[in-house]
């Protein structure tokens, strides 16, 4: 019986919403986590994310690259939900060594000390990503089901966007991405979640833990971070707008992502640690609807009542998908079916917004980092 509950990097985004719903339902909740300051800001003690969970959790703060601090987190815990990892796609492509090191060589001490020490961890679960995917999955009319190699430079300096296919180079119809997909991520962070996902299904395998890997699509809700200006469109977005800078969007803007609401991701993840009969399986979970980069800018300036500019720029990021939405097949045949989608999750999410302290608009220091490293063209 599963009571005591470990969550990696349960003072971030998801994982407080987790930690949360989980002490709901009866949960003995331990979290571990850095506070990190691209997260939580420089002073963690007033992080609104790190407070929503203060006092309310056994907190171990401490770093997944530190055996000890691990050894501290496990002690009298039956499951452990493994979200800490870095999570910017594009910063990723120039702090390779950081992403492997916390994502990778994290996960590693992990699966060192369960397979090392008499932990009496029942089950594992671990947040992979739809990045592992790459451009996904598509439809070629002569050669049927085909999986797009990585955009390259020429095309895109064409205003060539789309994907073609990999045989015959035409055009393609984009479909949902299900979990027997080709893996072919396109940035260090896509090939880290990859490891991360691979390494614990097989670790655990082989002792005896049942394990699970969630591919999470673009998680967005109230509680996300409103600074961090790697990761997080919503988030991004949303506190240029309220800054008054124009928005310019990557490409032509008719690049999609399938946006999954927060509540969302927490019920299909306390879905999985409560099924007692899944074990060594990866689902995908998302909305199962891809919504494009421009709609969601206009549907946030319309939100905040705004009159700044949203401007389709043609420039890109070297690593960048085009389209990605899940298939929800699977996880569907086990329950899960996500009951907030884009239209209602977006007056949830500006909502809150609203609310909350405007932020120092940081995005083009993001960008200049891009530049400087050769990715942002």
């Amino acid at each position: 019986m599963v009571k005591n509950v470990l969550i990696t990097g349960g003072a971030g985004f998801i994982g407080s919403h987790l930690s949360k719903k989980l002490l709901e339902k009866g949960y003995r909740v331990k979290v571990f986590d850095n506070l990190s300051p691209q997260i939580h800001g420089d002073d963690a003690s007033t992080s609104p994310l790190f407070l929503s969970i203060k006092g309310k959790v056994e907190f171990v703060q401490g770093d997944v690259r530190v055996h000890e601090d691990w050894e501290k987190a496990l002690v009298n815990q039956d499951a452990v939900i493994h979200l800490a990892a870095e999570t910017g796609t594009g910063q990723s492509m120039y702090q390779a060594e950081r992403y492997v090191d916390v994502n990778i060589r994290g996960t590693a001490i992990l699966l060192d000390l369960l397979a090392s020490k008499n932990y009496q961890i029942k089950k594992v679960l671990v947040a992979s990503s739809r990045a592992i995917y790459g451009e996904g999955r598509y439809y070629c009319e002569t050669h049927k089901e085909v999986y797009p190699l990585a955009r390259n430079e020429a095309d895109l300096s064409k205003g060539e966007f789309e994907p073609k296919c990999p045989i015959c180079n035409l055009a393609l119809t984009l479909q949902p991405t299900n979990e027997g997909s080709n893996i072919q991520p396109n940035s260090i962070y896509g090939f880290t979640k990859q490891s991360q996902e691979e390494m614990t299904l097989l670790a655990c395998k082989n002792l005896g833990i049942p394990a699970i890997a969630f591919r999470y699509q673009n998680v967005y809700g109230p509680g996300q971070s409103l600074s961090n200006p790697y990761t997080g469109i919503l988030s991004i977005f949303s506190t240029r707008i309220l800054n008054g800078n124009t928005v310019y969007l990557f490409e032509d803007g008719k690049e999609s992502r399938d946006f999954v609401y927060i509540d969302d991701v927490v019920d299909a993840t306390i879905l999985g640690l409560e099924n007692q009969q899944l074990k060594n399986e990866v689902f995908n979970v998302g909305s199962g609807i891809n919504t494009s980069v421009l709609e969601v800018a206009q549907k946030l300036k319309k939100a905040y009542d705004s009159s700044v500019d949203i401007k389709i720029n043609r420039n890109f990021r070297l690593g960048d998908i085009r389209h990605n939405y899940a298939d929800l097949a699977k996880i569907s045949s086990i329950g899960f079916r996500p009951k907030v989608f884009f239209e209602e999750g977006v007056v949830k999410f500006t909502s809150w917004v609203k609310q909350q302290k405007v932020q120092p608009d940081t995005y083009e220091m993001s960008i200049q980092e891009l530049k400087e490293k050769g990715l942002y063209k």
